[in-house]
């Protein structure tokens, strides 16, 4: 059963002097957490201050999408150039199981969309798109690692980062959901005050906190290449990277990248890895209300067994004994 998004302002109507109009544009697959992540932060904005954005989903067809989780949407209509009418900014939501495939009609449009000179985004491998109509050259950007390769080939003068999200002038890019959440409200920021930026965030910090991971700017010491590999390790707690994975996204052979570890960190990169998905899995159990295998799954464990043994182990407890904060 199809859904429609209700986020619409409604029926056309005049746009008040300081509304901004944002379109997604829904390509098959598409991460629905990273879309509801951008989403909500610009529907957050409007409840604390109504009429400040409007927005509406696109779709490449006039039939319906089917995001990564299975939940299929029926876009408000299809993209055209007389779509484009209006927008300020334009988000192309992809996601991991996204096809990269070139789109003659899609390049025009978003080429259209530049020259009239508005923003273009991406969500997760979004930016690859972009990339594609020849509109990151020049640019720094995010996209999720799985992707990079294939931007960084069709995107050769593009900087392709390691990033949850970048903003570089009217070109913002994200490669996970908190890097979705963190992009809008840098958009939001570029247009409204501190006080906004504030209230939105106190609103969805718990939502974002399912998404939060633990910072690897804390180890400002790390080298370039063990940093860039931290920075993966972080951003992908939820779907863990095989090392050799992990060796050709950071353009480092797996041996250097053990040998750094152990010199650098005094670890390895498999028990350093499992030390942030516990240490993220202990903050969501305190500080959320999200149940244990809501938490496991989000730290990238598969089965409920596995989890209370690697916990025990480093904490000293069962993951069921933890003390809740939450009030």
């Amino acid at each position: 059963m199809s859904q429609r998004p209700q986020h619409d302002t409604g029926l056309p109507h005049q746009r008040p002097s300081q509304e901004r109009r944002a379109g997604f544009l829904l390509l098959e697959h598409f991460s629905l957490p990273a879309f509801t992540q951008a989403l909500d932060t610009i529907v957050t904005a409007n409840l604390l201050r109504p009429g400040l954005f409007s927005s509406r989903t696109f779709g490449l067809h006039a039939d319906e999408v089917t995001s990564d989780l299975g939940l299929v949407i029926r876009p408000d209509r299809r993209i055209g150039l007389d779509a484009l009418a209006g927008l300020d900014l334009l988000v192309i939501c992809g996601g991991y199981r996204t096809e990269l495939k070139i789109h003659d009609e899609l390049n025009h449009l978003l080429r259209s969309a530049a020259e009239r000179g508005i923003a273009l985004a991406g969500l997760w491998n979004g930016a690859w798109f972009l990339g594609a109509a020849g509109l990151l050259d020049g640019y720094r950007c995010a996209i999720h690692p799985e992707h990079r390769p294939a931007l960084a080939e069709i995107a050769k003068v593009t900087q392709v980062t390691s990033e949850a999200y970048v903003m570089d002038r009217d070109r913002l890019t994200a490669s996970s959901p908190t890097g979705a959440f963190h992009m809008a409200l840098e958009w939001v920021k570029g247009l409204h005050d501190k006080a906004l930026i504030e209230g939105i965030e106190d609103i969805l910090a718990f939502e974002e906190s399912r998404y939060r991971r633990i910072k690897p700017s804390r180890h400002v010491s790390l080298s370039a290449p063990l940093r860039e590999v931290v920075k993966l390790m972080d951003a992908n707690l939820e779907e863990p990277l095989e090392m050799d994975q992990l060796a050709i996204y950071a353009g480092r052979s797996r041996r250097q990248i053990e040998r750094l570890f152990k010199e650098q960190l005094g670890s390895t990169p498999q028990r350093y890895y499992l030390e942030l998905r516990l240490i993220e899995a202990r903050r969501l159990l305190q500080h959320t209300e999200l149940s244990q295998v809501e938490v496991l799954v989000a730290c990238g464990f598969v089965s409920p067994s596995h989890f209370s043994k690697c916990y025990s182990s480093y904490f000293g407890y069962r993951p069921s004994k933890e003390v809740r904060l939450v009030k």
